[in-house]
């Protein structure tokens, strides 16, 4: 049983590591919101670290499941989106722009408590080790969802800094059908966008000085 079950455990602990990073955004989103005076997430029983709260059927499922059993160069999928109401906050302008940005910022910090806890145990733990694995996963996934979020498409959080300031049907009707949009983009731009992204993590993991797992 423990060697059938030793190939997939790289999978396993990407597909944690995904889980929980997802479920920390969304968070983010709604807790910057609520403290900013919003409690729409509150009491839409989202503000939770609980991941089956933000699980979408399609996005974090059918998808994810359709382009992994296609081979695709890649696998997109998305979180619910965390319902956010910047006119009900003290400040609708930057309210909405701090909530839209609480999600990437929450990814880096991940990454960066990562990166130092990888730093510490490295020395330590032989390079097969799980737990250097998990850890790096941790810092490369975390890094490329803040930077996959911050571009200016939506539902990305780089678009919310601009849709934030839009009536709440507005919100609902872009949050709605973008992601498939954003589908088409990267089915079309897959190279060029994973080129961009490749680049930016390599800066940052040398800047960190994460050795390579």
């Amino acid at each position: 049983m423990e060697q059938a079950i030793a190939p997939l455990l790289p999978y396993i602990l990407t597909a944690i590591v995904i889980l929980m990073s997802l479920t920390v955004h969304e968070f983010s989103h709604g807790l910057s919101a609520y403290f900013l005076g919003d409690h729409t997430a509150k009491n839409a029983g989202r503000l939770t670290l609980n991941p089956i709260r933000h699980l979408d059927l399609y996005g974090s499922i059918v998808v994810p499941g359709v382009l992994i059993l296609l081979s695709s160069p890649f696998v997109f999928g998305w979180a619910k989106p965390v319902p956010v109401n910047p006119f009900a906050m003290r400040n609708p302008k930057w309210g909405g722009l701090l909530s839209a940005v609480a999600g990437p910022i929450s990814n880096i910090i991940l990454g960066l408590v990562a990166a130092i806890i990888l730093k510490i145990v490295y020395p330590f733990l032989p390079s097969t080790n799980l737990l250097l694995l998990f850890l790096f996963q941790c810092i490369v996934i975390n890094f490329v969802l803040a930077l996959f979020n911050l571009v200016p498409v939506p539902p990305l959080d780089g678009s919310r800094i601009w849709s934030s300031f839009l009536s709440p049907k507005q919100q609902f009707i872009v949050e709605r059908y973008a992601p498939f949009f954003v589908l088409a983009l990267l089915l079309l731009f897959y190279g060029p966008i994973s080129i961009a992204i490749n680049f930016v993590l390599i800066l940052i993991l040398h800047w960190l000085g994460v050795p390579a797992i």
